[in-house]
């Protein structure tokens, strides 16, 4: 089978080649058909709605040729002969042309591994159809039979096929043409021979066809190659997909090219609009600006779309305030916010300035389109035109100095609210704007309109909001291994602003960390500055590794004296509280201690689905001082969620703080389920527990705990006894070698023989040594003494003393905690880089 050959066709019914139709489909990057056109139905019988969304292996009788799998592998147009199955079951042989679909730089059109198939509609074989013949122009007779081919047949389907077709030689010059062809250049048969013409155009698009034409005469094979080409008589341009198929001679030799025309230009149209789209999804509402909006709307669809652009708006957007809803009637006035130019430098087609307000009547374009909600297209031959511009002498004097032949005014409206009008105008574009063009402008419009509300709905709260974000809440989560955290910040949609809720990630000793989340009472500045006080206290109490129930009673007796220092001020601002819930998470044992101040409670999703609310012992809020605080401790299994929240995501008007829990217990226990990132359960938890105009703050912390793996973890249980500092020593020198930290063996002996020697001789009893690698090394000496050591510098002479400063020189930090059996006294260590 010659896969390479010349383009063939199917015999037309009455054998005289008349009829020929292009039968054409589209499969995506998983062998799905896309498309299917008429054609495609009458050649395999198949209509559209039994065939797309399905494979198209099910059209195949066997498998495809191999070349035709190596052009599939490397994204490579190929045509060749393939065996397909009519819907009848019968047999259907086929000349097949497969093309990928790419843009005109070569990049993927319609996402990567779609492919636009064609093949020439015809008579199929089966039982009651005889076996079609074949054109191949590189032999006079079929190899397999004996009767010779119909040359009269060949020149009927050449002449009257409705595909412009010609024959180039080696030098690309036309040897024939057919009606067809001669129709799209202007030119008779005699006057396009001998000449490069055809899709050769003398134009830059020529490399597009000249190119593969080259390398079917250099190797044999046939191409496929996309050009533009505007036909005889006409302004606008077409696309052309183009196969060209080597002709050989009898000594196997290239003597020709033969070349066939598909136009695809709605097609190729249409691709262009999605593109379009897809990038102004990408390229509009990069940022909560409103003016900054506009001036992408202004220069994302240049110069492929149009020549200049122009966004107006109210001025109520450009302030912030709700926008008038329903269609405008009457004259508007608008304010200029953007505008670009595709070719001419400081956009002399602009009749306004920048900023400046304009009036339009009635009548005008982008009044039209603001009464109706819909785009309006108007040029040159529309009334209402012509009298916009007889009553704009600016626009008059204007418009004819840069040929402005056609108008898009597409409404700028998003949730039901106007907002303005975009203008789209074509001038060096020689295509008018069309019935399609106008739909792309609206989708244009309505993309950038939603984008322009939503930066107007954050101006207001923009400044409070970023203040708010960048110096009170944490710019960054600190590098942990115990959980997987993320978090989110939402501040109430009120005329109180911003409030006072907080979230926080602590890094503690022993890859320990602490989860923080809190709710400072009020809104407004003075609620934000507090909170950003109380934060930052309880890092510090957090760094003194307190648990939870101790860090509360000292945490109060901050709120109390702030509240002090305020009691001059009005009673609203003088009466401070907060609420708060502290857990600290431990890696190593899996168990994790807790603690609220008048807080909600945490809950928990386990990895089997189960999701509990912790029932941690009610405490009063931070700030009254009457009540002891109480923590609890329980194992969390590795996977879990743990979910820290405020008051404002499970309390709305539409329910209570109960029914919000029971809410957020439903959406967790799905979540859970499906193992969904923490970033994506804050998502899902705040679409849906979310109001759309919040009254209070929302801070929600979600944290996937992990475990550290025994390797990482080694315990030793030691009498205190002098004489076995040294097998502390050599133990730790051991298991720093199986981990392959060699390099930190010297200091790690130095720091467990001062820590070692100091519990055996202010503690006594037994001594627990653990070593942990997690992202530094950490070493521990735990023993029964509750006293915890402080670090002091010896006089000259003093025998002692000097530990805990050699410790303290050696590592990057060290510290004390205390255990409810005693204590327990840790350094850390870099780990050596890898």
């Amino acid at each position: 089978m010659d896969d390479t050959r010349g383009a063939a066709t199917w015999e037309a019914p009455d054998g005289s080649g008349a009829g020929v139709r292009w039968a054409t489909a589209t499969i995506d990057a998983d062998g799905i058909v896309a498309c299917w056109s008429t054609g495609a139905q009458q050649a395999l019988g198949y209509p559209p709605a039994e065939i797309v969304g399905h494979a198209a292996k099910r059209l195949l009788r066997g498998s495809l040729p191999e070349s035709a799998r190596r052009s599939l592998v490397g994204r490579e147009p190929w045509s060749g002969e393939i065996a397909a199955r009519h819907r009848d079951g019968g047999p259907v042989d086929m000349d097949l042309l497969a093309c990928p679909l790419t843009d005109i730089d070569g990049t993927d059109a319609e996402g990567p591994g779609a492919w636009l198939l064609a093949a020439v509609a015809g008579a199929r074989t089966g039982r009651d159809n005889p076996p079609r013949h074949r054109t191949d122009r590189s032999h006079d007779t079929d190899p397999h039979d004996t009767e010779p081919l119909d040359t009269d047949m060949m020149e009927h389907a050449f002449a009257q096929s409705v595909l412009p077709m010609a024959i180039h030689d080696t030098d690309l010059r036309v040897l024939r043409a057919n009606p067809a062809m001669c129709r799209i250049t202007g030119l008779t048969e005699d006057g396009m021979r001998g000449n490069r013409t055809g899709f050769l155009t003398g134009n830059r698009q020529d490399v597009k066809v000249s190119g593969p034409m080259r390398r079917v005469l250099r190797t044999g094979e046939a191409e496929t190659a996309m050009t533009f080409r505007t036909a005889a008589g006409e302004d606008r341009e077409r696309a052309w997909l183009v196969s060209l198929s080597p002709l050989k001679g009898q000594d196997g030799k290239v003597r020709a090219v033969a070349l066939a025309g598909l136009e695809i230009s709605e097609e190729y149209r249409a691709r262009e609009g999605l593109s379009l789209l897809s990038e102004a999804g990408l390229r509009i509402g990069t940022t909560l600006d409103v003016t900054r909006t506009a001036e992408e709307l202004a220069s994302t669809p240049l110069p492929q779309f149009a020549d200049f652009i122009s966004v107006d708006l109210l001025d109520s957007v450009l302030h912030g305030d709700e926008p008038t809803p329903g269609p405008l009637s009457g004259d508007i006035r608008l304010r200029r916010v953007a505008h670009r130019s595709a070719h001419r430098t400081g956009v002399p087609e602009a009749a306004v300035a920048i900023g400046e307000v304009d009036s339009y009547p009635e009548f005008s374009p982008p009044a039209r389109c603001l009464a109706t909600g819909r785009a309006v297209l108007t040029g040159p031959w529309d009334a209402g035109y012509t009298e916009w511009m007889a009553r704009d002498p600016r626009r008059a004097a204007n418009c004819p100095n840069y040929g402005v032949q056609s108008i898009v005014a597409a409404p700028l409206v998003a949730r039901g609210n106007v907002l303005g009008a975009a203008l789209f105008c074509r001038s060096l574009n020689p295509e008018a704007f069309t019935a399609d063009d106008l739909l792309l402008a609206e989708q244009l419009a309505a993309r950038a309109a939603v984008c322009i509300d939503n930066a107007r709905r954050y101006t207001r709260e923009r400044s409070t909001a970023v203040a708010l974000q960048r110096s009170l809440l944490p710019r960054g989560l600190a590098r942990q291994s115990a959980v997987e955290v993320a978090t989110r910040y939402r501040p109430a949609d009120s005329q109180y602003g911003v409030g006072g809720d907080w979230f926080d990630v602590i890094p503690l000793s022993g890859s320990r960390v602490a989860l923080v989340v809190g709710d400072v009472v009020g809104h407004g500045i003075h609620a934000s500055a507090t909170m950003g006080r109380l934060r930052t206290a309880v890092r510090t109490l957090a760094d003194m590794d307190l648990p939870p129930d101790e860090l509360f009673t000292h945490l109060d007796d901050v709120v109390l004296r702030l509240a002090s220092e305020n009691a001059d001020q009005s009673a609203d601002d003088a009466y401070l509280g907060a609420s708060c819930l502290y857990t600290v998470y431990d890696p190593v044992s899996r168990y994790c201690s807790a603690a609220r101040a008048g807080h909600p409670p945490p809950i928990l999703a386990r990895p089997d689905g189960t999701v509990e609310v912790l029932r941690l012992p009610p405490s009063p809020t931070l700030g009254l001082g009457d009540l002891p605080f109480e923590s609890t401790e329980f194992e969390i299994p590795e996977g879990s969620l743990l979910v820290l929240y405020t008051d404002g995501l499970i309390e709305s008007p539409e329910h209570d703080v109960g029914s919000g829990i029971d809410v957020l217990c439903d959406i967790l226990r799905t979540a859970s389920a499906s193992s969904t990132s923490p970033e994506a359960v804050c998502d899902i938890v705040l679409r849906a527990l979310q109001s759309t105009r919040p009254v209070d703050d929302v801070a929600l912390l979600v944290a996937r705990t992990r475990a550290l793996d025994a390797g990482q973890v080694a315990t030793w249980e030691l009498p205190a006894e002098p004489a076995l500092v040294a097998d502390a020593r050599e133990r730790a020198a051991d298991q720093l070698a199986s981990w392959g930290l060699e390099e930190l063996t010297f200091t790690t002996e130095m720091v467990v023989s001062e820590l070692f020697t100091n519990a055996i001789l202010h503690a006594g009893g037994p001594v627990q040594l653990r070593l942990i690698r997690d992202r530094t090394l950490i070493c521990e000496v735990s023993d029964g003494s509750t006293t915890a050591p402080h670090m002091r510098r010896a006089r000259v002479f003093d025998e002692g003393g000097r530990g805990l400063l050699l410790v303290a020189q050696l590592t990057e930090r060290w510290g004390t905690r205390q255990l409810p059996t005693g204590k327990a006294i840790w350094a850390e260590q870099a780990l050596p880089a890898a």
